[in-house]
């Protein structure tokens, strides 16, 4: 199945205005739980009042691959978050700035308000489905005024049961919009990360210490999850987090930590013994492109590729607004480092 799901262009017409406003730069995306018999499903905020807000994805710059989720409620943009629980399905919710929760429902066409719940999870990733009546899951999508699908999905950029607090709400995780891919494991677990030189030739990445020593950097397939895979160094037996660090340079470094904040620099191997920087080179939204920098200052394309030859995009991911991410053993991390699907060139 195609990325972006190219069929659903039907509904253009459905979906074309928006009740929002975008700014510039913007694309509203419309969110909806898929009704088993071929229906939407609006998805919706709700206050303890029962009042009804609008539920978006926002696209940003031209990034694809990581759409923040927020409630329009007034004139805030309110973050959409899984909640920190114990039951057995995860608490979504939206977040006001003083803390205030808001109930996130699919609204059915005759007025039954179906919880939308985190109810599994691969990897980093939770799956986000509306329950209906009788139990089943529904899946939830952000949809383009073209048409085009992502899933919605609750995303986690560490191991930690709170991944972060949010307007004194602590939360398990984020939710986003994601590409859609085909859901079935490749059973390739560990990907290379190569470099592709516009020769048509792959150069290796990897991290290397301060006495020159090489590591393997390397993507993890984990529990099926192919929409947002883990990108470490293998550094004497432990896996390393590889992190596009703070700094004012004009190109963000990409380097692995160590547990002692030990910093590792990661490069592209030429067949001519030279090692390329790899950096963050710019910002779309959410995304960082990563790429391999030429003696010249020319970009390489950085990916993770399976022994199959399936490629996806290797690019920095932010989860906040802040400049400063978090800390990493004590390192000043801007964005996580992770392997995307591949995007086709979008067409109107």
């Amino acid at each position: 199945m195609s990325i972006s799901v190219r069929c659903f262009k039907i509904v253009v017409l459905i979906l074309a205005v928006a009740p929002t406003t975008a700014v510039a730069g913007e694309t509203i995306w419309h969110v909806k739980a898929v009704h088993p018999q071929g229906r939407f499903l609006d998805v919706k905020a709700l206050d303890k009042e029962g009042n009804i807000y609008d539920v978006k994805a926002i696209e940003e710059d031209g990034n694809l691959h990581v759409l923040d989720i927020k409630a329009f409620v007034g004139d805030e943009r309110l973050p959409v978050k899984i909640l920190i629980s114990d039951d057995k399905f995860s608490p979504v919710k939206a977040i006001g700035s003083d803390g205030t929760i808001f109930a996130i429902k699919a609204l059915t066409p005759t007025g039954k308000k179906l919880d939308v719940k985190g109810v599994s999870r691969s990897g980093n990733i939770t799956h986000i489905k509306a329950v209906g009546p009788g139990g089943e899951f529904y899946g939830v999508k952000a949809i383009s005024p073209l048409g085009y699908m992502h899933d919605v999905k609750g995303i986690k950029m560490s191991s930690e049961k709170v991944e972060a607090t949010v307007n004194g709400v602590d939360i398990a995780a984020h939710i986003k919009a994601i590409p859609q891919v085909s859901g079935v494991s490749t059973g390739e677990f560990i990907w290379n990360i190569k470099a592709v030189h516009p020769q048509g030739r792959l150069l290796s990445i990897k991290a290397l210490d301060k006495s020159g020593n090489i590591f393997d950097v390397k993507a993890l397939e984990e529990a099926g999850n192919l929409q947002l895979m883990d990108i470490k160094a293998f550094v004497h037996g432990k896996k390393l987090p590889v992190k596009v660090l703070v700094s004012d340079d004009k190109y963000a470094p990409v380097k692995a930590i160590g547990p002692d904040g030990t910093i590792y620099d990661i490069k592209a191997l030429t067949e001519a013994g030279e090692r390329l920087d790899v950096k963050g080179v710019k910002r779309a939204g959410n995304i960082i492109h990563i790429k391999a920098i030429s003696p010249e200052g020319k970009f390489y394309g950085v990916k993770a590729i399976s022994p199959r030859g399936i490629l996806h995009d290797v690019k920095g991911v932010k989860m906040t607004k802040e400049h400063e991410e978090l800390k990493v053993s004590g390192v000043p991390v801007a964005a996580h480092i992770k392997a995307l699907p591949q995007l086709p060139q979008p067409t109107e």
